[in-house]
């Protein structure tokens, strides 16, 4: 191989991975921008778009020249055009703002990145780049210092929390006013510009402009930080994400195991984490008036687990404040007015026997769901369960809890709620009888009352799956011999009668 060949293929390694710039073509950039980003961004750039009160973090005034992914040093606003490009194919996780691969092609992306760059007028490079140093390797020791300089001095504990989950210790608010969530690094799907630790490392270094995330690589700071020590808390954030929890959009069933004896009590009872969990996607509820846009919390983690006499789902949410109306502290982390954080548990009243299920929005006429509400309660006043039967927005009766109970336990940005129901009721016409052995529909809601969420104001999910496994014994493998006998008799029956006479 050549001298020319082996530099060609080291300069090849150098840029894997990342989007090697092109030329892009402003006027062929605008004619996409006017078709597909003029409905948030604004015709002018300005941010000003229809959808624009209806978006938290709103969307970007490209006129300002800010810029949340940089590459580019913290002294220097203008980004790298590859920055651009990462933000419209890749889109901005946490914001309305989705990534456009799929529909764009290569070349129109980067005519785009050419057009939006002239509504803040940058047309040259940045001056200074990220100075990435030498890569600290990620090793426990690596991450031990990373965390001590995480707490130090309360220096990232402040808005995400001794535990990573954003749990908030003072307010936020982005350059435009809006109120802004801290992100939550157990979250690594959710991550502006990806989780790897370079690109962690990038935003501890040039912070996250129109936020109040600063640059610890400012000199002028009281928290800056040395190029190695941003490499030991990079690794550190890493370290901190809980893929367990991620959703996976094929585990669309809750597995509830049976268990002898008594169920656990409480939230934090360790058999729990020898459960299946199953997490879905939260999405505002935008079918009912009045709808809702700008949600905070965005997944719920269920598991389940009965025995001969009940069942017990355990739900999980992280939810970044601890919302008690009526408790100062409280009030002043809450957009007012503060309301109580809650959950509720969707099923119908009978199991279908076919596909067809009652409509995901609290039932219809012809089938009605059963609602279990729980509610974590005031200053003045304890967590409640409340019970209702719905067939539909207009149509909800109150009742009697028909033997719910509730348990819950909040601490470090996470809420969990145990709740448990007798297997069969004395009202079967009203409530929902579990039998082992069938998929139950299932759907979920929640509220964050720091976040103004009451009422039909919340997060939820469609429907789901809800299964009782049945005990583990001999009549599945009974039935599995059944089964195999069958397909073998079958498989001999085809292959005498496939033979060709003689």
């Amino acid at each position: 191989m050549s001298r020319l060949a082996i530099l060609t293929f080291c300069a090849g390694l150098l840029i894997a991975g990342t989007a090697a710039a092109k030329p892009g073509d402003a006027a062929k950039g605008k004619e996409i921008y006017d078709k597909r980003c003029t409905w948030c961004h604004g015709a002018d750039g300005d941010g000003a778009g229809a959808a624009k009160e209806l978006l938290n973090p709103p969307p970007r005034d490209f006129t300002s020249g800010n810029y949340k992914i940089k590459s580019s040093s913290f002294e220097d606003m203008v980004p790298n055009d590859d920055d651009i490009y990462r933000m419209i194919r890749d889109g901005m996780p946490g914001t309305a703002m989705p990534g456009w691969s799929d529909i764009l092609k290569e070349q129109d992306m980067w005519n785009l990145v050419a057009y939006v760059k002239t509504f803040a007028g940058y047309d040259e490079p940045p001056a200074a780049q990220v100075d990435f140093g030498k890569q600290v390797a990620s090793s426990g020791e690596s991450i031990a210092k990373g965390r001590k300089l995480y707490e130090e001095g309360d220096r990232c504990v402040e808005c995400h929390g001794k535990s990573g989950k954003g749990s908030a210790s003072k307010r936020l608010k982005g350059d435009a006013g809006e109120r802004t969530w801290p992100r939550n690094l157990t979250k690594p799907w959710t991550f502006i510009g990806s989780s790897e630790p370079k690109d962690i490392f990038a935003r501890l270094s040039t912070g996250i402009a129109g936020t109040e995330m600063p640059s610890f690589a400012d000199p002028r700071s009281k928290k800056k930080l040395s190029i190695e020590e941003r490499w030991h808390v990079a690794n550190y954030v890493a370290s901190l994400a809980k893929t367990g929890r991620k959703v996976d959009a094929e585990n669309t069933v809750i597995k509830a195991d049976k268990v002898e004896g008594d169920l656990p009590g409480t939230p934090d009872d360790a058999r729990w984490e020898k459960s299946t969990p199953t997490t879905f996607y939260l999405v505002p509820q935008l079918i009912a008036e009045e709808r809702f846009f700008t949600p905070s919390n965005d997944t719920l983690t269920v598991r389940a687990l009965y025995n001969d006499k009940a069942v017990a789902m355990l739900l999980e949410w992280d939810d970044r404040t601890r919302s008690i109306p009526g408790d100062e502290a409280a009030e002043k982390l809450a957009d007012a007015p503060i309301a109580e954080d809650g959950v509720a548990v969707q099923l119908p009243v009978a199991i279908p026997k076919g596909m067809e299920k009652p409509y995901f929005g609290m039932g219809d006429a012809k089938h009605a769901v059963n609602i279990w509400h729980w509610k974590s309660g005031t200053k003045d006043a304890t967590e409640s369960i409340d019970l209702a039967n719905s067939r539909g927005f207009r149509e909800i009766e109150k009742r009697d809890a028909a033997g719910l109970k509730a348990n819950a336990s909040y601490s470090d940005g996470t809420w969990k709620v145990l709740i448990t129901r007798p297997l069969t009721t004395s009202s079967p016409d009203k409530d929902i009888q579990f039998a082992e052995g069938r998929f139950i529909p299932v759907a979920f809601a929640a509220w964050d009352g720091s976040n103004g969420e009451k009422g039909s104001k919340h997060t939820m999910t469609t429907w789901y799956w809800l299964l009782l496994k049945p005990a583990t014994g001999t009549r599945p493998l009974v039935a599995a011999l059944v089964v195999m006998g069958l397909l073998a008799g079958g498989l001999l029956w085809w292959a005498r009668s496939a033979k060709p006479a003689a």
